[in-house]
């Protein structure tokens, strides 16, 4: 019976994306991997950044999502102009999306300390289908869809200082429908939805060595609830980060820890684990996030530290 229980929830928990819509994969440390929402953000951390992150969700679920996730952005000599470069894998037991997007972002000075990013994306998302049987599915009508490419933008704006950030951005414009022409069922759809995401984060210093950064994350999908995302984390000696982050969500509304630790001036290396607050509970492990940010430094170019 428990076992049972268990597939019940995983299908109808993964049914709410297979059956309906796509939307982008969720990350607890959204704050750090910000060029895979906003294109604006491209360049903004006035360096070369590269950055990777694994995520595997619902541990112990069969077919539970995994994703990863590789981006590189970095302005021009003229500080001006910044461009990226972003490639997201996600797995969801059969179905599998995979996105490759370029990032153009301008910026202009609004103060003193203060500048304003505008950037579009533009790129193509990969989806595939592996093949059901009538005897693992139930519907001989659903036969597999193999490396169906469509292109796509995005448009964004990512306002910010030294100190504080707002970003406003939708990742992808247009609604693709994968099983257009495709021979499959005419009641299965894969709808690539549009989603709106609202970002923001300050630095507050509480000590010389000792500074609290909060941030948050409200998403928007057509045709699904809003989902929204708070952290705290607190910086000490410039080096170790601490904090927690917790999401509002019909669905996966989580509890997360985070830990990050800048090994070097260029290396930094971060884990988040997630906890369910949900059915979820007594069937999964929860959820692990490692991220690691690559950066290649020129002093004269830096004028400030990047906390985002």
């Amino acid at each position: 019976m428990k076992l049972i229980k268990h597939y019940i929830i995983a299908l109808a928990l993964l049914s709410c994306t297979v059956g309906i819509a796509q939307q982008l994969p969720q990350f607890t440390q959204y704050m750090y991997n910000t060029i895979s929402i906003n294109p604006a953000y491209a360049g903004s951390r006035e360096t070369l950044s590269v950055v990777g992150l694994h995520r595997s969700q619902w541990v112990g679920f069969d077919g539970g999502p995994i994703t990863q996730t590789l981006s590189v952005h970095s302005p021009l000599r003229n500080d001006k102009i910044g461009l990226g470069l972003s490639f997201i894998n996600d797995k969801l037991g059969d179905e599998r999306f995979s996105y490759l997007y370029g990032d153009f972002s301008y910026t202009i000075q609004t103060g003193q300390k203060t500048e304003l990013a505008f950037g579009i994306k533009a790129g193509f998302t990969s989806y595939t289908l592996d093949r059901y049987s009538a005897d693992s599915s139930g519907d001989p009508s659903i036969y597999g869809i193999d490396d169906r490419w469509d292109p796509n933008i995005g448009a964004g704006v990512y306002w910010h200082s030294d100190r504080w950030y707002l970003g406003l951005s939708t990742p992808r414009i247009l609604t693709n429908d994968y099983n257009d022409d495709t021979g499959v069922g005419q009641d299965y759809a894969a709808l690539e939805r549009v989603s709106y995401y609202f970002t923001g984060g300050y630095v507050f210093t509480l000590s010389e060595n000792t500074k609290l950064k909060p941030a948050f994350l409200l998403k928007a999908t057509n045709g699904a609830p809003l989902s929204f995302d708070l952290t705290a984390n607190f910086l000490f000696y410039e080096k170790f980060w601490a904090g927690a982050g917790y999401r509002i969500d019909n669905q996966t509304s989580a509890l997360a820890g985070i830990v990050d630790f800048q090994v070097s001036k260029q290396l930094r290396i971060g884990y988040a684990y997630e906890y369910p607050l949900s059915d979820l509970i007594d069937y999964t492990g929860g959820t692990h996030e490692i991220l690691i940010m690559f950066e290649l430094f020129k002093t004269k170019r830096i004028k400030s530290p990047r906390y985002f």
